[in-house]
C-alpha cells in the first residue's frame, strides 16, 4: 500500500487525487520490471526495495535471475527488512526482520552460487536438496544485491552481504558515518569495501523557483511521509514523534489505520525545519549542489523519485524538465 492514507487523499489536500481515485494503486513489481526490461536497453532496473516476509528467498532468487535474463544483466535486487504497512494488514507476522533478512541473503547467495544441491537449516527456512539452475545473463555475474540499511545491525549486514547500499534520505554527515560503518563491517568479513556501491534513494521536490519548493514541502502529502521516520529523528529536534513517543515509523505506520483528523493533527506538529532538512528540494542548480555534497562523502549512485507534482499537478512537466537538467549535469 501507499504511505498516504486514503483519509487525506482528497483533491483539496492532494491535487493528484483528482486524477487517481485511490493512493494504493501498486501493480506487481516483477511484472512491471519484466515489462520495463523488455522495452529498454541501457537503464539499470531493480526494486527499491522488496523484503522476504511476502516472498520466500528461493522465489526471490529465481525471480531476479529470470529478470536478469530478460534485462540482459541490468537487474538489481534491492532489499530491506520490511515495512509494517505491507505486512501486518495482510495477516503476516512482522517479527525479527533483521534476522530474517540475514537468513534470506544467505539462502539467495547459496542458491545462486552453488553448483550442487543445497541444504540449509535455519530459524525461518529449511532447504533440502534444493536446486536453482538458471544462470545469470553474464557468466558468474549475479544481480547485485543492494540493501536498504540505516541502523547498526542493517549496516553490518550490508558490509557482510551487500553489493550496494540504498538508504533513504539523510544528511551528508550521517550518510558518511553510516558508510564508514559499512566499510568497517566489510573489512571484518574479509571483503573489499570498494566492491560495495554507495547509493541513495530520495524523494525530490524541484522547481525553477526555490520559494515554490519551500511551499510544496510543507503540504500534507509531503509532511505525511515524514511520519514514517522513527522517533529518534524527531528527538533531534527536541520533540516526540507526532504519533507517539514509542512510534517507530516504518514498522508502526500503517496508513489505513488512521482517520483524517488524526493525520492532520499529527502533521500539524511537524515543524518546517524538519521538512527543510529531510526532503531534497530546490532549483536544479541547488539540487546539483546538494547531490555533490553527498558525492564528496562517498555517494556513487542516486535514485530520485519526483513528488513535486503530487500537491501541484501543474508542475508535472516543469519538474521532470528540472530533473532532466540534473541528470544531464551528472552524465556530462
Amino acid at each position: 500500500m501507499s504511505w498516504t492514507p486514503e483519509s487525506i487523499w482528497t483533491p483539496e489536500l492532494i491535487q493528484m487525487a483528482v486524477y487517481q481515485d485511490n493512493p494504493h494503486l501498486y501493480y506487481d513489481v516483477f511484472c512491471m520490471l519484466a515489462l520495463a526490461a523488455w522495452n529498454t536497453e541501457d537503464v539499470m532496473l531493480g526494486t527499491s526495495v522488496t523484503e522476504t516476509f511476502r516472498r520466500h528467498p528461493a522465489i526471490l532468487a529465481q525471480k531476479f535471475l529470470t529478470l536478469d535474463q530478460i534485462s540482459k544483466g541490468r537487474m538489481v535486487l534491492g532489499i530491506g527488512a520490511g515495512e509494517g504497512e505491507n505486512i501486518v494488514p495482510y495477516g503476516i507476522k512482522f517479527e525479527k526482520p533483521v534476522s530474517r533478512l540475514e537468513e534470506s541473503l544467505e539462502i539467495i547467495r547459496l542458491l545462486w552460487e552453488s553448483k550442487e544441491k543445497v541444504s540449509y537449516e535455519g530459524e525461518f527456512w529449511t532447504l533440502k536438496d534444493a536446486v536453482l539452475t538458471i544462470p545469470p545473463y553474464k557468466k558468474e555475474k549475479y544481480p547485485p544485491i543492494w540493501i536498504a540499511a540505516h541502523g547498526p545491525k542493517m549496516l553490518e549486514l550490508t558490509g557482510k552481504y551487500g553489493d550496494g547500499w540504498l538508504p533513504a534520505y539523510s544528511d551528508p554527515k550521517a550518510y558518511k558515518m553510516r558508510l564508514d560503518h559499512i566499510y568497517r563491517a566489510a573489512k571484518k568479513h574479509d571483503r573489499d569495501p570498494s566492491e560495495i556501491t554507495p547509493g541513495l534513494f530520495t524523494y525530490i521536490v524541484i522547481d525553477e523557483e526555490h520559494n515554490v519548493c519551500d511551499e510544496l514541502i510543507a503540504t500534507p502529502y509531503v509532511k505525511n511521509m515524514l511520519l514514517t521516520f522513527p522517533n529518534s529523528v524527531f528527538a533531534e529536534y527536541d520533540m516526540k514523534h507526532p504519533l507517539g513517543e514509542d512510534f517507530y515509523g516504518l514498522i508502526d505506520y500503517i496508513p489505513t489505520k488512521f482517520d483524517k483528523e488524526t493525520i492532520m493533527e499529527a502533521i500539524s506538529k511537524i515543524p518546517h525545519k524538519i521538512c527543510n532538512d529531510t526532503i531534497l528540494h530546490g532549483t536544479p542548480d541547488e539540487i546539483i549542489g546538494k547531490i555533490e555534497e553527498y558525492a564528496k562523502v562517498g555517494l556513487e549512485h542516486i535514485v530520485l523519485t519526483n513528488i513535486t507534482f503530487m500537491s501541484d499537478i501543474s508542475k508535472i512537466k516543469s519538474s521532470f524538465s528540472g530533473m532532466k537538467k540534473v541528470l544531464e549535469y551528472f552524465k556530462s
